[in-house]
């Protein structure tokens, strides 16, 4: 089995509800990590390239750098915790993935040592 990891930042707010009680927003300096693995290389001895999967984590998080994850679909319907957008983001993630790669895991760190990781069955 082979992993790849690709790391990106984004900038946004957020006002998650607890207990019924929503907080004030707040910005973070969002910080994710998305691991993919698989069994096979390719003809190049490739799992897959790493140009593809940055490509693909920028697409998946270009609508929430510098805005408002309250007012940004899912999480506008969804409450936008760490828990939900590292969720969110393996599944985007799974729709541009070669045939044999899949997502495994994805870490979310909102603030230093408060990290979500979200983990593909």
């Amino acid at each position: 089995m082979y992993e790849l990891s690709v790391e990106r930042n984004f900038d946004a707010a957020h006002a998650i509800t607890m207990v019924g009680e929503r907080e004030a927003s707040h910005r973070h300096d969002w910080h994710v990590k998305v691991i993919v693995a698989g069994p096979q290389l390719d003809t190049d001895g490739l799992l897959c390239d790493f140009h593809r999967l940055e490509s693909a984590l920028a697409d998946v998080l270009a609508p929430f750098d510098g805005g408002d994850l309250n007012a940004i679909a899912p999480f506008d319907q969804l409450n936008p915790t760490a828990e939900h957008v590292a969720r969110y983001i393996a599944q985007q993630m799974s729709e541009s993935l070669p045939q044999g790669v899949a997502v495994k895991r994805v870490s979310v760190t909102e603030a230093p040592g408060c990290c979500a990781t979200y983990l593909e069955k």
